[in-house]
């Protein structure tokens, strides 16, 4: 059975009862977003504080794509007798579960409806799945030695340099970053995790399966990917992003294989975006459904047609760095999970401590012919907490759903060192720092990455002088006191815009009120700003980053 939703616990996590027969769950898309009471001007009213942020230091504007599902559209599916569980603002659609072949009849029938897809289980299917799981990998009792400070995690931690941007303070502070998994259970009980929530860097969960608070439930695989990021045991465990911030969201149903959880997902994500996520890890990937009419041909493997792929980029296109992993599948024909085939999402594959690619890591290239995956880390082997408690805490577990959290974590690093680079430039930092950037293949994409390496080659210049320039702003980034220099002789029109495009400031600039100028730059608060400049020969934008 060719399934890959990567779920390696330690013992198959006890399964629990799904509170809805999956076969009358229904995915309903709408035409629009007509007259609904958000709008792209107040985006305070659904996004957070921290999101605006995020979208400030990126220069990424709030468009469409973040108004939510018109609510009066919602009401009206719910008053047909469905009901709700998630919504999904970037597909514009909502999953609901309902019995009543009349109620489906009546929801295709409103005017803002375009389809209604049946989302159906086939039990028989799911006891294929089952017993694939069971047998999958199995782990092995830890056999690592313990004498470093990164414990049995030495050898993921260090094989990417991540140790080397620990040592300069880039430890994943201030960085938040949501894991979108399959469970959690055991993450309240297990001790490396201590710290985390003593210091409230646990900052919340989110169920999309069961439509309640159940995160901790159904299965181990979540514990373990967070641990190869948050755990902090020195001498025993520490991961990657030891001191970063976590949400923890719950959107693969263990009990299934259904095309419904690749929205959960997308909703998930929403919802990652919404709390002002930096990065996202998801060590789940789809390519067979239990009902075959929903499984997914190569020829959907081109990024941009299955749900999730959508969603996924859509999540990049809001700032947030995606990683997900390969797949388990080995070689083949493009043997990826969704959206593993998503152009802008870091695809993970998996290695073992020397370098050598697992025989298991899924392969590209995509339908389009890209070269996928991305890049590569430790997921052979790989040091993880069981979530089983202190009695057996760690565990060594193969897949590439590990291989990607170890990458995830170095990547928070690496965002809390370059907090204004653009999620392409880390991206595209981080695959020229593979050990085969020069010959980059769809089995092991671009390779190893060296954290240290992308570091160096991430940097935000300032603006260079050229034969053209009208205006240089500096410093740039700008901690407050900004300073501007006009080129000689030249005056100009001057507007400065917030990232949302609307102007806040204009004047006629020509060096001899250049105080008033940078009076008013000097008042800025923290974020990205654009300044325009006209005069009769040329024109000129340029970006401020203010970091008060």
């Amino acid at each position: 059975m060719k399934k890959v939703t990567f779920l390696f616990s330690l013992l198959m996590a006890a399964m629990f009862a799904h509170a809805q027969v999956a076969t009358n769950i229904y995915w309903v898309q709408f035409t629009d977003k007509a007259n609904s009471p958000y709008s792209i001007d107040n985006p305070e009213a659904y996004l957070s504080e921290r999101a605006l942020q995020r979208r400030a230091n990126l220069g990424i504007a709030i468009d469409e794509y973040d108004l939510p599902v018109n609510p009066q559209y919602l009401q009206a599916v719910a008053d047909c007798g469905a009901q709700l569980i998630n919504p999904s603002k970037w597909l514009n659609g909502v999953s609901i579960y309902t019995a009543d072949a009349s109620v489906v009849e009546a929801i295709n029938a409103l005017e803002f409806v375009s389809t209604v897809r049946n989302c159906p289980n086939n039990p028989e299917a799911q006891k294929m799945k089952e017993r694939w799981m069971a047998n999958e990998m199995k782990p092995v009792a830890a056999n690592r030695a313990t004498n470093d400070f990164y414990g049995g995690a030495e050898a993921q931690v260090k094989q990417l340099n991540a140790d080397k941007l620990h040592e300069m303070g880039f430890d994943g502070t201030g960085v938040i970053i949501a894991v979108l998994d399959g469970g959690f259970q055991g993450t309240p009980d297990q001790s490396c995790f201590n710290t985390m929530r003593e210091e409230g860097r646990l900052l919340g969960t989110r169920e999309f399966v069961y439509g309640q608070n159940t995160v901790y439930s159904q299965s181990t695989h979540g514990t373990s990917c967070l641990s190869t990021m948050g755990a902090y045991d020195p001498n025993n465990m520490v991961g990657t992003a030891y001191n970063a911030s976590y949400y923890l969201i719950h959107t693969e149903d263990g009990d299934t294989e259904n095309i419904i959880e690749e929205y959960n997902w997308v909703s998930g994500a929403e919802c990652a975006d919404s709390l002002g996520v930096d990065v996202c890890t998801t060590s789940l990937g789809y390519i067979d459904f239990d009902m075959t009419q929903w499984s997914h041909p190569f020829e959907h493997f081109d990024g941009k047609t299955a749900p999730m792929s959508i969603g996924a980029e859509i999540a990049v296109s809001r700032g947030m760095i995606c990683m997900n992993a390969a797949g388990n599948e080995g070689d083949g024909t493009c043997t990826l999970g969704i959206p593993a085939d998503a152009e802008h999402v870091l695809t993970v594959g998996a290695v073992d401590a020397s370098g050598n690619r697992a025989y298991f890591s899924s392969v590209g290239p995509t339908y389009d012919g890209r070269i996928k995956p991305d890049v590569m880390a430790m997921g052979e082997s790989t040091y993880v907490a069981t979530g089983y408690g202190n009695m057996w805490p760690y565990y060594n577990g193969s897949g590439t759903s590990f291989a990607t959290p170890v990458l995830a974590g170095a990547v928070a690093c690496l965002r809390q060192a370059r907090p204004y680079a653009s999620v392409q430039e880390i991206c595209d930092a981080i695959r020229a720092a593979g050990n085969r950037a020069d010959n980059p293949d769809s089995k092991y994409g671009y390779g190893i990455p060296d954290f240290a390496a992308a570091l160096e080659m991430l940097h935000v210049s300032e603006l260079p002088a050229t034969a053209k320039e009208i205006l240089n702003v500096y410093p740039n980034p700008s901690q407050g006191e900004v300073h501007v220099a006009l080129k000689e002789g030249v005056s100009a029109d001057v507007s400065v815009y917030d990232f949302m495009g609307r102007q806040l400031y204009t004047c006629s600039f020509n060096g001899s009120n250049l105080s008033i100028l940078e009076g008013y730059l000097n008042t800025l608060e923290s974020g990205v700003y654009f300044i325009n400049a006209i005069s009769e020969q040329d024109s000129q934008t340029l970006k401020l980053v203010v970091t008060k």
